[in-house]
Order: structure tokens, then C-alpha cells, then sequence
């Protein structure tokens, strides 16, 4: 294996396992959030809590993206990388 392709693939598994991270973060995130909340005065405070968790997830959404396509690209560019080096041997 090249030290071309080593280092690709180094940076697509530590860019994968970063978002592997953040997903997590995520979906823990998610979870505390309700589809639907019927409040009354009284509870307004549940009503803010959950606008924070919105807030979260739409900080976190275009970060999740980023990676995910940085993932991705660099993967296809490892793919190509061994392509090339095979085709350059043979």
C-alpha cells in the first residue's frame, strides 16, 4: 500500500469517526425532543426547552452535512487513488 492511499485513508477514518461522533450527539440530542407538546401557561418553560433543542439541531445539522460529503469525497479519492496505482502497476 502507497503512502498515498495510507494517508488518505487515514483522513477518511478519522473524518468517518468524527461523524460517527457527531451523529451520535445527535440522535441523543433527538431524543429529548417531542414530535408535539400541548402546554399551558403554567409549563412555558418546557415550551423553551424544547425551541434550545431545535436550536441544537439546526447548529449541528450543517456540521453533520459537511462531514458526511467530506466522507464520502474522501473515500471516492481513495478509491481512485488504488485505482490509479493498480492500473500504474500493471
Amino acid at each position: 500500500m502507497s503512502s498515498t492511499l495510507s494517508w488518505f485513508l487515514i483522513a477518511w477514518a478519522v473524518v468517518t469517526g468524527i461523524l460517527v461522533i457527531l451523529l451520535m450527539y445527535r440522535s441523543l440530542i433527538a431524543m429529548k425532543e417531542d414530535d408535539q407538546i400541548f402546554l399551558d401557561p403554567v409549563e412555558s418553560k418546557l415550551e423553551a426547552e424544547q425551541q434550545e433543542l431545535r436550536a441544537r439541531l439546526s447548529r449541528i445539522t450543517p456540521y453533520a452535512k459537511g462531514l458526511g460529503f467530506a466522507s464520502g469525497g474522501l473515500l471516492v479519492v481513495s478509491a481512485g487513488v488504488w485505482v490509479y496505482e493498480a492500473l500504474a502497476r500493471f
